[in-house]
């Protein structure tokens, strides 16, 4: 009870205060700010938030999403886990959350941490760590598919989803190769305006999935999806996906996600798990109201 009264002091300071840092949470809390900045020590030291926030996994939901989201850190030059982003130039590293749909929006259950720095650290690849973010969840998945963006379109993850069971909706990146059950190449290409399904295609030549494309009006490009379900129902999840983007946004122009700054990196996991959890309930209660 004592754990959970603290968990919750905490949790509204992060909702009071709109922010990640320790300092504005204490500074928000009830009473004084230097105690409750050695509270939050202390809590974050004795608890693991992180096993709370799998518990937020919905049994119902029809579906898990997967979204790669990038954490600028331009100030942290000497930070360990701190490595460069996409652009080769900026500090920071990525989180790679895991959540299910709630009301046209989204909620965290999971997520892992990693950057150019760390992988280098324990020899490992990008891929490596995104296998971890679905080891969190591959039991609670089921039937359910898995839906991830384009980051994830590469055939050693697609071997690895089709070894472990684990049904799968990922949007494509422009050129990949694919054949037929023969070993002829398949081409992909549409016309505006129209949807095109190709059914039973080895991606790489490797792993057997439905395409399905659509190019609307008004768009630059097509869209192409594929899974291990009917084609249709594949782009019928990933329309949903689409709309669910909204609540990561949320997380940093609501709560200032982007401005997490701790040195410490299981501290700043810490962190991550609790700021997911205060997303959670505001965004629960929110509904109700």
């Amino acid at each position: 009870r004592a754990t959970a009264l603290k968990a919750s002091q905490i949790t509204a300071g992060i909702i009071q205060s709109r922010s990640p840092r320790m300092s504005d949470i204490a500074r928000e809390m009830a009473g004084h700010e230097a105690a409750n900045y050695k509270m939050i020590q202390r809590f974050l030291d004795c608890n693991e938030p992180q096993e709370v926030l799998l518990r937020l996994f919905r049994e119902d939901a029809p579906f898990v999403i997967g979204d790669p989201t990038e954490m600028p850190r331009p100030q942290a030059k000497k930070t360990e886990y701190v490595g460069t982003l996409s652009d080769g130039e900026t500090k920071g590293y990525w989180l790679m959350l895991l959540a299910t749909p709630y009301h046209g929006r989204a909620i965290p259950c999971g997520f892992v941490d990693y950057s150019s720095r760390t992988i280098s650290q324990d020899a490992t690849s990008r891929n490596q760590h995104h296998f971890a973010a679905f080891a969190q969840v591959k039991e609670l998945l089921g039937d359910r598919p898995l839906v991830l963006d384009r980051e994830f379109s590469y055939l050693e993850l697609l071997e690895n989803l089709v070894i472990e069971g684990i049904n799968f909706v990922i949007r494509l990146k422009v050129g990949p190769s694919f054949c037929d059950a023969e070993g002829k190449p398949v081409t992909l290409s549409i016309q505006k305006g129209e949807t095109r399904i190709l059914n039973k295609i080895f991606y790489k030549g490797q792993v057997f999935v439905n395409v399905i494309g659509v190019w609307q009006k008004g768009f630059s490009n097509p869209m192409w999806i594929m899974t291990n379900l009917k084609a249709e129902d594949g782009l019928a999840i990933y329309y949903q996906r689409m709309k669910i983007e909204e609540a990561f946004r949320d997380l940093k122009t609501l709560l200032n996600f982007h401005k997490l700054m701790n040195k410490n990196r299981h501290l700043m996991e810490k962190m991550v798990a609790l700021i997911l959890i205060a997303y959670a309930i505001i965004l629960v209660i929110g509904e109700a109201l």
